[in-house]
């Protein structure tokens, strides 16, 4: 794309050049600049890097802490997965990226919930979408002191106009019950975020998933 541009460049000089009138030539001349301009663009997005920062604890307090730190040096939440690591145990761990070429320092705010009880999970996370923050993932994690928890991980852009959120939870053992449950949960207005299916410490062997809809 680079060459093919450049390659018109030369050709546009080359008309320009035989062209007679100032007006002509400035013209010829504007869309020369204009060419230089765009060719420079598609060079820097062709050689465009990103960075990555990889985040694992089994503390999910200190997750929390440690994510926004990295969103404060411009880093932006990817994924999260809980699980057993070679090393560090039953962990959870974060990946996140940025983009050197379009930082976006102390932009970005996050809020990990982790309970074993999804009712409280549910409270917790209404809260915090009255506070505008916006669903981005979810995981069970075996905590050091917490046992088998759910994991939520919700994110609010400082820059945007606040937009509150209403969230729904549903768990239960029973994969009939889930789907009258979504089923009514999506008549109400409710889009579907994401789901796990797992052990937790009080339900055993449950999905859970999660919905939102904007807070009305």
């Amino acid at each position: 794309m680079f060459i093919r541009s450049f390659v018109t460049l030369i050709l546009l000089a080359s008309t320009c050049s035989s062209q007679t009138g100032a007006t002509s030539i400035s013209n010829k001349e504007a869309l020369i600049r204009a060419t230089i301009a765009r060719s420079s663009a598609e060079l820097q997005k062709a050689n465009a890097r990103f960075e990555y920062r990889l985040l694992a604890t089994n503390k999910t307090s200190t997750m929390q802490k440690e994510m926004n730190h990295a969103a404060d040096e411009g880093f932006r939440f990817g994924g999260v997965m809980g699980g057993e690591t070679s090393f560090g145990g039953n962990e959870v761990v974060v990946a996140m990226h940025k983009d050197p070429a379009n930082e976006q320092r102390e932009r970005f705010q996050y809020k990990l919930l982790a309970t074993s009880k999804t009712s409280t999970m549910q409270k917790e996370m209404q809260e915090a979408g009255d506070a505008g923050f916006e669903y981005q993932g979810q995981t069970i994690f075996s905590s050091t002191f917490g046992g088998r928890e759910v994991v939520v991980i919700l994110e609010r852009d400082r820059e945007a106009e606040k937009l509150a959120w209403e969230y729904r939870l549903l768990a239960t053992s029973k994969t009939a019950t889930m789907q009258k449950e979504l089923s009514e949960a999506g008549e109400a207005g409710f889009s579907f975020v994401g789901v796990t299916v797992a052990s937790t410490s009080l339900g055993g062997k449950e999905v859970v998933s999660i919905l939102r809809r904007p807070r009305r």
